[in-house]
């Protein structure tokens, strides 16, 4: 590589996580249509924001994941700063106890991912219930969070080997 190319690459490959964050929001503001009318999406924003917070918490500071949650709400049409609470609260409840993960087994960090959408589900149901002022139909939310959780796998696979090739110089 040319060396005065070098800092401008490694900026360049330390945006990765904000770009697939980013992305992620604009996938999810896209519904997919499901047998019975249920609208429902993948939660890709906190599949994102569990790996990046556990993996390269450096790359995905919380004012960043903020601003994701927000660009979330806006896209999805939900409440404003709903998913930019949960995204904030999931990214410091993985960056405190990214040592339980690190280094650890690939069934340890989907535990543990199952662990917390589970809670990021319960939080989104019971804010959108007192937002709408009723008790949301629990049901699209449950087939979102088994959606969410089969899809980590495939996800953290090409989290990792972006971390591995794209990112190992920053």
């Amino acid at each position: 590589m040319v060396p005065f190319l070098a800092p401008a690459v490694r900026r360049l490959q330390a945006m990765v996580p904000a770009t697939t964050l980013v992305l992620f929001a604009f996938v999810e503001a896209l519904p997919l249509g499901l047998p019975h009318g249920a609208m429902v999406m993948p939660l890709f924003t906190v599949i994102g924001v569990y790996y990046w917070s556990i993996y390269r918490p450096d790359l995905v500071p919380a004012p960043l994941v903020f601003a994701i949650g927000l660009l979330h709400d806006l896209l999805a049409g939900g409440p404003i700063g709903l998913m930019a609470l949960v995204l904030v609260a999931l990214h410091g409840l993985c960056v405190a106890q990214r040592r339980v993960f690190v280094g650890k087994s690939f069934a340890v960090g989907w535990w543990g991912f199952a662990m917390v959408a589970v809670g990021v589900a319960g939080l989104d149901w019971l804010v959108a219930s007192l937002y709408y002022l009723h008790f949301m139909n629990p049901r699209p939310l449950f087939v979102q969070l088994l959606l969410t959780v089969a899809l980590y796998p495939a996800l953290n696979w090409l989290f990792n080997r972006a971390e591995m090739t794209v990112l190992r110089a920053t």
